[in-house]
């Protein structure tokens, strides 16, 4: 009698996954999520934007977050490393660059990272953003001046959420 050999673990690889984002993206489908074992990747088009991928950290070939790449026929949008002006005025609109919850101190004692009325400087820390359990720092990119925070602390943002708006100084 023949043996067969233990069935192994199903893990997709990178370019299974995005032969899957691309079939996804010609389809009416709007939001999928598959469980396998220890592997969950969900993907989402929102905001005339698709994909949004998730992947356990630590899965072997599979970045954490794949950038999301615009529809076809979706207005395009200037990635977060550019921030656009809000309006027609010297304010900059600082756009969240991933899906997480917003944090505006290190630690729920600690004193908030800026205020309104606080000057920034480019590399000057405005929050952290929780994204499966890392904590990101969130940076000014630009010298300016803190006009409005938008989002209050411990609220979930979504990919290119408007967190802070900046007046631009020289």
């Amino acid at each position: 009698m023949a043996t067969r050999p233990p069935k192994e673990k199903s893990r997709l690889d990178l370019a299974e996954i995005q032969k899957l984002v691309r079939m996804l993206e010609r389809s009416p489908i709007t939001e999928f999520e598959l469980v396998e074992s220890d592997l969950r990747i969900r993907i989402s088009k929102n905001g005339g934007y698709a994909p949004t991928m998730l992947a356990p950290a630590g899965l072997p070939g599979v970045p954490m977050a794949v950038a999301q790449v615009p529809t076809p026929g979706a207005p395009s949008a200037a990635p977060e490393a550019a921030p656009k002006p809000a309006a027609a005025s010297n304010l900059i609109d600082v756009k969240a660059p991933m899906v997480g919850t917003f944090y505006r101190a290190p630690s729920p004692d600690a004193d908030v990272y800026v205020r309104v009325g606080d000057s920034v400087e480019p590399g000057k820390v405005l929050c952290i953003i929780e994204a499966m359990k890392l904590m990101n720092e969130i940076e000014s990119e630009f010298k300016g001046r803190i006009a409005e925070i938008l989002i209050e602390n411990a609220q979930p943002v979504e990919y290119g959420q408007v967190l802070f708006r900046i007046e631009r100084t020289a």
